[in-house]
């Protein structure tokens, strides 16, 4: 089945005419049943049949007119908008993220689409993560960014990648140089983590838990950026999603953990069912290449800065 057939099937779908449907795509009437054939073969069932001098659907053909004329709006919508002299977009794109993601990954989404998109407007709420599902499903956001919700239910949950939690501490912390730690090493050590109504907290309590381990628990924060300046200040150490740590914040040492490695998944929540405009879609195209992108470049330069790191410790131990 080709583009053309489906265009030669709604025009005349709409005509109930072969003189009118063969003008309107542009073909001759013998090229146009020619190619009803085709598609009426292909599909094993007839489209169309001749009452007297009059051509309707069957309802096989009624059934198919519904989603060919919107596969063609898709196509021909998506088309007209990679020529250069295409009009600008305009709506509005709702969004709801957690802390997390609004701290970095959207202003830099959003200051891309608005690059390319000037004419939409975009509405950013930071809210909890049931607050977004809630607002989703309730028709007041368009799409949330979040990590994978305990119960979906009626949302559609799109991975983005898979982000590994990580220890952080200070420069001067005595597991700075460490190019990775167990957490069972982190038993009875100093830490301030997330309060426990979040579920990223039960997570890293079940990897704990896993391991035998139980940190002392000194502070707990329902937000990361104190968390990190905690850390910054003290011989306090903290585990948060590598992507939660800002590039060239100094001061800090971020380490990998292993033996379990504590792992979230960020990314899109959608309400099942819902109409997406080309505008949230073109949003959603840009999100999903930042984030993976940002993923990739953060692993990368952890890996660096801890190498760099242990190097240092072992030439000041060697003096």
């Amino acid at each position: 089945m080709e583009m053309r057939h489906l265009r030669y099937f709604v025009a005349l779908a709409d005509c109930l005419s072969f003189t009118r449907a063969a003008e309107r795509v542009h073909v001759t009437q013998s090229t146009l049943s020619h190619q009803i054939r085709q598609l009426e073969e292909e599909l094993g069932q007839p489209l169309f049949e001749r009452i007297g001098k009059k051509v309707v659907t069957t309802e096989a053909g009624e059934l198919l007119r519904g989603f060919a004329s919107r596969a063609l709006r898709e196509v021909d919508q998506g088309v007209a908008l990679l020529k250069p002299d295409a009009g600008n977009l305009t709506g509005q794109v709702r969004i709801g993220a957690t802390h997390t993601f609004n701290m970095g990954l959207i202003p830099e989404c959003v200051a891309l689409f608005l690059a390319r998109h000037p004419t939409v407007r975009i509405s950013v709420e930071e809210l909890s993560a049931e607050v977004i599902c809630a607002r989703l499903r309730a028709g007041e956001l368009d799409l949330g960014i979040a990590y994978r919700p305990e119960d979906p239910t009626d949302l559609w949950f799109e991975p983005l990648y898979n982000e590994e939690m990580v220890l952080v501490v200070s420069d001067s912390h005595p597991l700075a140089g460490r190019k990775r730690i167990r957490m069972v090493e982190l038993h009875r050590q100093d830490l301030v983590l997330l309060a426990r109504s979040f579920s990223t907290r039960t997570m890293i309590d079940e990897c704990f838990s896993a391991c035998g381990a139980e940190p002392t628990v000194v502070a707990e924060m329902s937000t990361v950026a104190p968390m990190l300046g905690l850390v910054a200040r003290t011989q306090i150490g903290t585990i948060v999603a590598i992507n939660a740590v800002p590039e060239g914040m100094s001061g800090l040492a971020v380490i990998p953990l292993e033996s379990p490695t504590p792992t979230r998944t960020p990314g899109i929540l959608w309400r099942i069912g819902q109409t997406k405009p080309v505008f949230i879609q073109s949003f959603a195209v840009i999100l999903r290449k930042t984030a993976l992108g940002n993923s990739l470049r953060r692993e990368k330069v952890g890996v660096r800065v801890n190498e760099k790191r242990a190097g240092r410790r072992v030439t000041e131990r060697i003096r």
